[in-house]
């Protein structure tokens, strides 16, 4: 791996041939937040909402349920990855809009050219966001078992 790694701690909550399912445990934050009736916390779904938040990958540790594992993803793949979800369909609409202005578009025309724009963004995001997962880019890594001082490498 290269750069820095956003790290969380995550359980194996099944294995499946040569997978194993890992599920993200709650920070000692989690409840505390202006939204954790949103999320779930505080009406008690805590646990389904983990279980919706599962992610599987592949079993090169021989890790088996119950293991406590740190995963990580780089940082330069996060920056990348919100850049596309967030950054395409804000410069498409913005382009858009500017665009249909320059042009000399009424209002109503505008908007429309704007949620073209917004359209094109989302449809372009989701073309990177699938070549980033194909490269393998958005996939979190097992970086090492939680509590060992080493890496699993």
């Amino acid at each position: 791996m290269q750069g820095e790694q956003i790290e969380g701690v995550a359980r194996v909550v099944a294995e499946d041939g040569g997978m194993v399912w890992l599920e993200p445990e709650p920070t000692g934050s989690c409840g505390g937040c202006m939204s954790a009736a949103i999320c779930g916390h505080k009406s008690g779904s805590t646990s389904r909402r983990l279980a919706a938040r599962r992610f599987a990958l592949p079993n090169e540790y021989a890790l088996r349920p119950g293991d406590r594992v740190v995963v990580g993803i780089g940082e330069r793949s996060l920056l990348r990855a919100s850049l596309v979800a967030y950054g395409l369909p804000l410069l498409g609409m913005m382009g858009a809009a500017i665009t249909a202005q320059v042009m000399g578009a009424g209002d109503g025309r505008a908007v429309v050219a704007t949620l073209g724009g917004l359209a094109g963004g989302l449809v372009a995001a989701r073309m990177a966001a699938r070549l980033l997962s194909a490269r393998g880019e958005l996939s979190p890594q097992v970086l090492r078992r939680a509590g060992d001082e080493c890496n699993l490498d």
